[in-house]
């Protein structure tokens, strides 16, 4: 998930029941949501460019699930992130960012590039969402989920 921008919708608790970990790509907008999502699953979050940096969040973190390399970022350190500046910063098998508060998944052979969409307040005439991973025999696969 990402850009929650200090919102938890509920909708979140339906979308990601039985996760066994949540994965929040900056602009959280606060402790309390970190603490509120902690409720669902552990969480592993970084900071955005509206979060403060020097923090408890880092600005992008590495992490191995399931036998594949995660890359989680908030993806303003590009300007304007897209799925080919991403794979060509990042060497992760799949990145997951966020930033433009549009929902995307890209595909590049076994590699695979997410932005699970703005979960918090709509913004952009964008439909809030999340997506939800599902890792299995070395392949992800990504559902993007939209919250009411």
């Amino acid at each position: 998930m990402s850009d929650t921008h200090g919102l938890v919708r509920t909708g979140v608790f339906d979308a990601l029941a039985g996760v066994s970990r949540i994965l929040h790509a900056g602009d959280v907008g606060g402790r309390a949501v970190l603490v509120e999502l902690a409720a669902i699953a552990p969480v592993t979050a970084v900071y955005g460019n509206v979060d403060p940096p020097g923090g408890p969040l880092e600005a992008r973190q590495t992490i191995e699930l399931a036998g594949l390399r995660i890359d989680l970022t908030h993806g303003h350190e590009l300007g304007s992130p897209t799925p080919e500046k991403l794979l060509a910063r990042y060497g992760g098998d799949v990145i997951i960012f966020g930033h433009t508060h549009r929902a995307l998944v890209h595909r590049d052979g076994q590699r695979l590039v997410i932005n699970p969409g703005a979960a918090g307040p709509k913004r952009f005439d964008a439909m809030p969402s999340v997506a939800r991973l599902t890792i299995a025999r070395g392949r992800a696969d990504v559902e993007i989920i939209e919250l009411t």
